[in-house]
């Protein structure tokens, strides 16, 4: 949905107070016990909900909201997904971009068209950019000394020489 960013599903009720547990998509869970409020979409709109409490169970975030103060109130959120408007965003370090923001430009190593991002793997000791043209896919891996430029707002980036490239006969 235009003007909202996805930051977790809430996967199941937890307890018998409310508590309702999230599958995050954010890589800051910190974020989390600094909301107010989230909004969940219901029937292709969408429902602000305001939180009352905030709490880590050790491996996940549990999210109780004002109002639903029962595990047979919250069970109508189970499966939903849990919405933030695009100016509560947390604010990046330089360098350092949201996968939303990769996901669809168009990368150009040589002067060439590689194709366009289409999705992000995160992987262990470096996320690896899934590039794809004309039923092509090309694996980037999205470390420093291989990206030239990138800019968000052209949704463009531009791979560097150092980019050891690939095989056009693949």
């Amino acid at each position: 949905m235009d003007g909202f960013i996805l930051i977790a599903r809430i996967v199941s009720v937890y307890g018998r107070d409310g508590f309702l547990r999230l599958s995050s998509f954010s890589d800051f869970p910190d974020r989390f016990f600094k909301l107010k409020t989230v909004s969940v979409e219901f029937y292709a709109s969408f429902k602000q909900l305001k939180v009352e409490k905030v709490k880590s169970d050790g491996q996940d975030i549990l999210i109780k909201f004002e109002k639903f103060d029962s595990d047979r109130d919250v069970e109508v959120l189970v499966g939903k997904d849990v919405y933030i408007p695009e100016d509560k965003l947390v604010k990046l370090p330089a360098n350092t971009y949201f996968i939303h923001d990769l996901i669809g430009s168009k990368v150009i190593f040589k002067g060439v068209e590689l194709g366009t991002i289409e999705d992000v793997m995160v992987l262990p000791a470096n996320d690896v950019y899934v590039i794809r043209k004309e039923g092509k896919e090309v694996l980037v891996p999205a470390v420093s000394e291989f990206i030239e430029s990138f800019s968000a707002d052209e949704k463009l980036m531009v791979l560097s020489g150092n980019y050891p490239g690939y095989d056009d006969e693949d």
